[in-house]
């Protein structure tokens, strides 16, 4: 056992108090949970109490992204047949690209610079949740800017989706939407998986299937609850709001 763990050099969490352990697991099963059960928000939702914990960008998005592509691999293994293919290749233009882009910003940017850019970009997210407004459009060159900027955005922080969000409901039909983004989300992950590989930087696979198990226990409690909390969707996304401001504002005064 000792001589691979030598081997696997990432089979570990960073150095962290018990306490932070418990922390990282409960965030993992809450991820999980959110997933699952709304349908969106995995990572956006997750990303900003893991930075609370340990506030290094590089290391949670890609464990995030592995497990991100478990989970939508195994929803999407028998949903290919309902996904709008025509719309997901016109779009992956426009985000692909400005996805690379973004990955070259989360590995050039300095952290504080990175964390500060996330928290706020959630908070906004968070203010617009709480407020029960969401973000849309109605013009084709705001179409584009918001897939270039949610491209950016979830090629350096995996925080994008409202943003592409926005602009997929209006083209894709409500039978296809789920399916479709769940694909994207699929693509872009894996695209920037492999662009940080290729970079060398270190993927925490070990990290990922580490916390894979309690990820899963939220995943399957989130299916469970998926119909329950379709039936209150405003009424979470208004007090999911109403938490990820809390949270994004202590983060930002961590920061200060």
């Amino acid at each position: 056992m000792n001589a691979l763990l030598a081997l696997l050099p990432d089979l570990h969490l960073p150095d962290m108090s018990p306490g932070q352990l418990v922390a990282t697991a409960l965030i993992f099963t809450w991820s999980g949970f959110v997933r699952s059960g709304l349908g969106f928000g995995g990572a956006a939702l997750a990303l900003p109490f893991m930075l609370l914990v340990y506030d290094q960008p590089v290391f949670w998005i890609p464990v995030i992204g592995i497990q991100l592509l478990f989970f939508t691999g195994l929803t999407l293994s028998n949903r290919l047949h309902n996904v709008d293919w025509a719309y997901l290749f016109r779009s992956g233009r426009l985000i692909l690209p400005a996805a690379f882009a973004g990955v070259f910003g989360l590995l050039n940017l300095p952290n504080g610079v990175l964390l500060v850019c996330i928290y706020v970009i959630t908070l906004v997210y968070a203010v617009l949740w709480a407020l029960d407004r969401a973000i849309s459009s109605q013009h084709a060159w705001v179409d584009n800017l918001l897939l270039v900027l949610g491209g950016y955005v979830s090629g350096s922080s995996l925080t994008g989706a409202p943003l592409m969000i926005a602009v997929f409901m209006r083209h894709v039909p409500l039978g296809q939407l789920r399916d479709t983004l769940f694909v994207l989300w699929f693509v872009i992950v894996a695209f920037k998986l492999t662009t940080l590989a290729v970079l060398g930087v270190p993927l925490q696979l070990a990290a990922a299937a580490l916390l894979l198990p309690v990820a899963a226990i939220g995943h399957v409690v989130g299916l469970k609850c998926h119909d329950y909390l379709l039936r209150r969707e405003r009424l979470c996304r208004r007090l999911l709001g109403c938490l990820l401001v809390v949270v994004s504002l202590a983060g930002l005064w961590e920061l200060r």
